[in-house]
């Protein structure tokens, strides 16, 4: 649910805080609501949480979203888009208060080509998504939807505080679907007590 990369943000600590590295890595600090990248737009640099939660999202021709995962300290933002060289695929917006890493791409090109460690680094973090991705969609598929709903209310308790509209998006169903979902569960939860 919650995605997060401490090695990775380890790293660009030593970066950022290395007089080698002074100045090519900036801090940036995001309000909760605010847009670090917008789908279909041309972004100028890479980011990694440094603290927050941001949601990664796809804006549907419907107007609707479908939230894709949710990343917090650690997670690299725009890397993707480099790489293959095209506009923002998804947007990434603030849920709570971020502050995050922030770097030019021609800076993150020269990472890749000098730096073995932060390669290292960003082909586990590819890695890592493809494997998340994966698990998450033959969960979805293997499991009711209430059991996965009781895994997003217990994230949601801890430290998320996502709303009902984010929960939906994350499913990648209605309002009235996921309502018809928690009353479910909450009369399952009340019936085994």
């Amino acid at each position: 649910m919650l995605r997060t990369n401490q090695p990775f943000l380890e790293y660009l600590d030593k970066l950022y805080t290395s007089e080698e590295h002074e100045g090519k890595i900036i801090l940036k600090s995001f309000e909760k609501d605010d847009h670090l990248f917008v789908q279909n737009e041309v972004s100028t640099e890479i980011m990694l949480v440094k603290t927050g939660i941001t949601k990664c999202f796809f804006n549907q021709e419907n107007g609707t979203e479908y939230i894709v995962e949710f990343l917090g300290k650690g997670e690299v933002l725009g890397e993707i888009e480099v790489v293959k060289n095209v506009p923002c695929i998804c947007s990434i917006d603030a849920i709570t208060e971020v502050s995050a890493y922030s770097m030019s791409i021609p800076y993150f090109q020269e990472l890749i080509k000098s730096d073995a460690n932060f390669n290292k680094l960003l082909v586990a973090v590819f890695a890592e998504r493809i494997v998340n991705s994966s698990n998450r969609a033959s969960y979805q598929k293997l499991h009711h939807k209430e059991t996965t709903l009781a895994q997003l209310l217990d994230e949601r308790a801890k430290e998320m505080k996502m709303s009902k509209d984010d929960m939906a998006a994350y499913f990648g169903i209605t309002m009235r679907s996921l309502n018809r979902a928690m009353k479910a569960f909450e009369e399952k939860e009340n019936a085994q007590k």
